[in-house]
């Protein structure tokens, strides 16, 4: 159930012509009243004697009973209550009850005292309903209306648990500004997957990632497209700033600006400078400061990725905040540079990270600049071609990334955030359909090299793997992957790792039993700790020709791993 206030208006008969109305977007079928104030209040929907302006009469009396002087410049507030296309459908009695426990909960009717304001709850689509107040009450006193959103929406969830409906989460006041309809509308009409309002959002969010200062966040809004106004005091001091589509036009054709903060809360230049506050812009220009290459971009964020996991996990609820906050930008400059092949799902993951990236827990961030750096090389680096090392290298960081986004849903959950801890579980999802794409052409490398390996090293590697984690070592021997997870032992060992403890240490960074591939997520931990390309090279000690020089506690121990037919990799 999503209660909605929308702006207070002047004209009360213009709202009830609306409510009674054809519709503008949807067909309006039977409207008629549910409830009111009175219950003699007069239908025009379903009494033919009845008219709009009575009822409009009726509503305004007690503004009209008071001085001019006194009135609400904006006397006509409106209230919409709108059930999920799964829910049943409630009868006009239930949307009655609706309608009184709203308004009661607003502040706009007191049953108990009897001096509330004006009211009533027009039905015209099963659905929903349209509830309609004047804001002078029976005594002439104003209602009190504070917090009144976050009071029907507390409401809105004790209905939906007691009439069986679909249970949404309770938010905390820290989402971002919701399109309005007048917004998705007119984004239908001019074929607009997203609203102008979302577009915008996103943009500035992935030119703010990794941003050093104003200077370079404001370059990178221009480059975008966007058409930008910064507000400037006459100082000569930067306030703020507003940004438009160039094609969102009014009706006068002029843009349609949105300010910072109406895009969501920490899109305020203020808050934007928090994120760059007592940072040094380095000097890309200097000797010895080379572009990074999108693979190596991708390598450094998987570092970093790994980094927050663990402050994550300290008792460190500000430090927290500030790495999930930076996850953000990291999945915003990851779909900014990602190939076509996994743009749609990492942009996806960014866009409904989004929503877990800020609560009501103060972000500490004298210690968050490793993920901001790598969200600025991510962008640095440029676009991936998303083959060979580069592909190999976003599989790596989204396999990291995935946990880390697990870990913030739990930190979320933990906290009471439930509408950001299931941001963050959706967030999981995209993530997870971005990993198979990603991942699936460098692991089916890796398998066809893991099944050429010779007999005696396919039995060491299985024993090594029994030996590192005994309790996990047979379900890894028996996915698809194991081959891909041999061929990179084989080149951890060629490399001079020893192998049982390698496997020890990448088993033990996070727990592998709430993975769909464990041996996919050891294949992308041993090729970091063993600092190996992300893809496979040319030339592979795979094959046998090169066993005499790899180092191994066991020269050849009797187990199990025989090669298997590859399939598709799994994924997550």
């Amino acid at each position: 159930m999503i209660p909605r206030i929308h702006n207070r208006g002047k004209r009360t008969i213009g709202l009830l012509a609306y409510l009674y109305g054809p519709g503008k977007y949807e067909e309006h079928t039977d409207p008629h009243l549910v409830a009111s104030w009175d219950d003699n209040a007069p239908d025009p929907g379903r009494d033919p004697q009845a008219t709009l302006k009575q009822l409009r009469r009726l509503l305004d009396q007690p503004v009209q009973n008071v001085d001019e002087g006194s009135r609400p410049t904006q006397h006509v507030w409106h209230l919409s209550v709108r059930n999920a296309p799964t829910d049943r459908i409630l009868t006009d009695e239930e949307w009655a009850d609706v309608a009184r426990r709203m308004v009661a909960a607003a502040g706009i009717d007191d049953p108990d005292q009897g001096a509330g304001c004006r009211w009533a709850a027009v039905r015209h689509a099963d659905d929903h309903i349209h509830i309609i107040a004047t804001l002078v009450r029976e005594d002439g006193y104003k209602p009190d209306l504070d917090n009144d959103a976050q009071r029907v929406q507390d409401e809105a969830r004790r209905l939906e648990a007691e009439l069986g409906l679909r249970r949404l989460n309770s938010g905390d006041r820290t989402a971002a500004q919701r399109p309005t309809s007048a917004e998705r509308h007119k984004a239908e009409r001019t074929g607009r997957t997203r609203t102008a309002r979302e577009e915008l959002r996103e943009t500035v969010r992935r030119a703010v990632a990794g941003a050093a200062n104003d200077a370079e966040f404001f370059d990178r809004l221009g480059a975008s497209g966007l058409l930008v106004v910064r507000r400037v005091a006459p100082s000569g001091d930067l306030l703020g700033y507003k940004v438009a589509l160039p094609s969102d036009r009014n009706k006068d054709v002029e843009p349609i600006f949105y300010a910072g903060a109406k895009l969501a809360p920490d899109l305020s230049l203020p808050r934007i400078r928090q994120r760059y506050e007592g940072q040094e812009a380095p000097d890309e220009t200097a000797v010895g400061s080379p572009q990074p290459r999108p693979s190596q971009a991708r390598r450094s964020a998987t570092g970093a990725v790994w980094t927050a996991l663990l402050v994550i996990g300290q008792d460190d609820d500000g430090a927290a905040a500030a790495q999930i906050a930076d996850v953000g930008e990291v999945l915003d400059a990851l779909a900014k540079t990602s190939a076509a092949h996994t743009r749609r799902e990492l942009s996806d993951a960014a866009f409904a990270f989004e929503r877990a990236s800020r609560s009501h827990i103060r972000a500490e961030r004298q210690q968050d600049r490793v993920l901001r750096q790598a969200a600025r090389d991510l962008v640095r680096g440029g676009p991936a071609l998303g083959r060979g090392e580069d592909g190999a290298g976003t599989a790596m960081v989204i396999d990291m990334l995935f946990f880390l986004v697990i870990t913030a849903a739990a930190w979320h959950a933990k906290k009471g955030h439930a509408q950001q801890a299931a941001a963050a579980q959706q967030t999981a999802e995209h993530l997870r359909a971005a990993y198979r794409n990603a991942a699936v052409a460098p692991l089916s490398v890796l398998r066809e090299r893991g099944r050429q390996l010779t007999l005696p090293l396919q039995r060491r590697y299985s024993s090594a793997m029994r030996e590192a984690v005994p309790d996990l070592a047979q379900r890894v021997l028996d996915e698809a992957g194991w081959p891909a997870l041999a061929a990179t032992l084989a080149e951890a060992e060629a490399a001079g790792h020893d192998v049982v403890p390698l496997l020890a240490e990448a088993a033990s960074r996070r727990e592998l039993d709430t993975a769909e591939s464990m041996s996919d997520v050891l294949v992308w931990r041993l090729r970091r700790l063993a600092d190996l390309p992300a893809a496979a090279g040319t030339d592979s000690p795979a094959k046998g020709t090169r066993a005499s020089t790899i180092r191994s506690r066991q020269s050849s121990v009797p187990g199990q791993g025989s090669p298997r037919q590859d399939r598709p990799a799994p994924g997550r």
